[in-house]
């Protein structure tokens, strides 16, 4: 969690790129060992491994996604992103849950097989990170026919000049000051961001560990139960496809406030004892709310924080998304032992609502930033050069050759 800002400052000022098989390798290897490890301290130090990795390649495929999109397909290809994501999640404990499976569904295999498949299946990703990021160069235009050996000479000395002569300004510009935390968080639209990631992600985590104690209290199957939660999730990705039909009826602000604040009435309504096909659509609807809120505050935070901070920003909401999953459970953990196993979801309906109030009220969600980038100003256009003084008359030849001769002066 603390390496999340200096890991978003490096992408600020460089390539995203290079985080993704950095990220990737430590998810392979921590998998890898934390499958062939017994002891718990081991596996601790192998699992924060795991962290490390998923928060590098997390924030250099968020910011690529933001760096490479255009402002207006931003919210659709952060959509996209988070379905993979969603599918990654909906996959995963199917395919590790029949890896350790038995003949009659026990427990036939360790969890260990389970976590060395997934190192090697995640070590096979780094085939698909070849040149994932585009490298533009600033000023370059594409030829216009082939260009001979002379041409390339000559292009290629002018090149190294130039690149010589902004040596100085090229070193100045990547060691300015860098945007501070206070300033990013004080974009308008920023703090929102952040605190409606977190709410819908704790969300989605204590639902995920709660249903099934709130099923085994109300007599509920727990193949019941699994199939619930897989609606859910499969609702999520369906509310993302449908993403961009909802951003032009309704604009991206009226659906985040609208999709949190449904979420908390319907987290709020799970307190009550209803039947299971009730509980299947209310399931239903909520993962198609609670879909909406992460790759929307992905494009709220990147468009309200400043233009040179976007993977700081991207960073920051990583932080909040861990410290919601660390305090999140915590508080409900208090709530279900003093008030039982469904209050819980009274508190995400809570905190739910006040992330749609808070969206309401920040209004940064389809503005600019607070610090937009400069507007080029066109040079001032060259001075008018003054007239140039008349050229005198070209004396007449006839008239000077009939003019009288002048008398000369007579001397005294």
């Amino acid at each position: 969690m603390f390496a999340a800002v200096p890991l978003g400052r490096r992408t600020d000022h460089g390539r995203c790129a290079p985080l993704l098989p950095i990220g990737v390798v430590l998810i392979s290897g921590g998998c890898a060992l934390s499958g062939v490890v017994s002891s718990l301290p081991a596996m601790a130090a192998w699992s924060g491994m795991m962290g490390l990795g998923h928060l590098c390649f997390v924030i250099g495929a968020q910011s690529i996604v933001a760096r490479q999109s255009a402002p207006a397909e931003q919210d659709r290809n952060f959509g996209h992103f988070t379905i993979g994501a969603s599918l990654g999640q909906l996959v995963g404990p199917i395919a590790a849950g029949a890896l350790i499976s038995g003949e009659s569904g026990a427990l036939g295999r360790t969890s260990a097989l389970a976590l060395l498949v997934s190192a090697a299946v995640c070590a096979v990703a780094l085939t698909s990170l070849w040149r994932i990021e585009h490298r533009r160069t600033l000023g370059a235009a594409p030829p216009a026919g082939k260009p001979n050996a002379k041409a390339k000479a000559n292009t290629k000395a002018k090149a190294n000049t130039k690149a010589n002569a902004n040596t100085k300004d090229n070193t100045k510009d990547n060691t300015k000051a860098k945007v501070p935390v206070t300033a990013i968080l004080g974009a308008r639209g920023v703090p929102a961001g952040i605190f409606i990631s977190m709410a819908v992600l704790s969300a989605t985590d204590i639902l995920t560990a709660y249903l099934p104690v709130v099923g085994e209290h109300r007599g509920i199957a727990p193949a019941t139960v699994g199939l619930l939660l897989s609606l859910r999730a499969a609702a999520s990705i369906a509310c993302r496809l449908a993403m961009p039909l909802m951003l032009r009826l309704l604009g991206r602000t009226a659906l985040l406030v609208t999709s949190c604040l449904l979420a908390g009435l319907i987290c709020a309504g799970m307190v009550l004892p209803v039947p299971v096909p009730v509980l299947a659509v209310m399931l239903a609807a909520l993962g198609f709310c609670l879909g909406v809120g992460q790759p929307l505050s992905m494009t709220t935070v990147v468009q309200a924080a400043p233009a040179d901070a976007r993977s700081t920003a991207l960073a920051l909401r990583l932080t909040g998304n861990r410290l919601g999953q660390a305090a999140a459970p915590a508080a409900a953990g208090l709530i279900a032992g003093a008030a039982g196993a469904a209050a819980p979801f009274a508190l995400l309906g809570a905190l739910l609502l006040a992330a749609a109030g808070l969206g309401l009220r920040g209004g940064g969600a389809d503005r600019r930033s607070v610090r937009p980038e400069p507007t080029p100003v066109p040079p001032a256009p060259d001075p008018v050069p003054p007239a140039p003084d008349p050229v005198p008359p070209a004396p007449d030849p006839v008239r000077e050759r009939d003019a009288p001769w002048a008398e000369a002066p007579r001397r005294p």
